[in-house]
This record gives C-alpha cells, sequence and structure tokens, in this order.
C-alpha cells in the first residue's frame, strides 16, 4: 500500500496547507481528498506536490507492504 503520511509530514516541516497545494499547486480539493485517504494519484499530481514543496518524492509518499 501507498501512505502518503510523508506528505503531512513534509508539508507540516514546510508549513504548507492544503489551502497552499490548492492555490499554488492547481491541486484540486478532490485530489487532497484523495491524499488523505490515502488512495491513487497520478504521477502528475506526485510531481506537482514535488515541486510546490522543493522536495523528493520519498518525502511525498512511502510503500507499506500487505500483512499477510
Amino acid at each position: 500500500m501507498i501512505s502518503y503520511e510523508p506528505l503531512w509530514e513534509t508539508m507540516k516541516r514546510k508549513k504548507a496547507s492544503t489551502y497552499t497545494l490548492q492555490v499554488k499547486g492547481e491541486i484540486s480539493s478532490s485530489t487532497v481528498r484523495r491524499l488523505k485517504a490515502n488512495e491513487s494519484v497520478s504521477t502528475n499530481t506526485l510531481d506537482a506536490l514535488c515541486k510546490i514543496l522543493e522536495c523528493e518524492i520519498s518525502d511525498i509518499i512511502k510503500f507499506l507492504p500487505d500483512e499477510k
């Protein structure tokens, strides 16, 4: 499973809000909801997040293996 937990930590560290994502990066409110729910988003969105927050992809997502 992909987790966006690092995104929220990065945003907190950089003092960015979801409003920042929506205004600066033109990230839609529905995409923000998807991120909060750990649902899939496009690679274009991931690229935009990296640009907005000036960070690496690992600062936005992490992979959590399924528990068996």
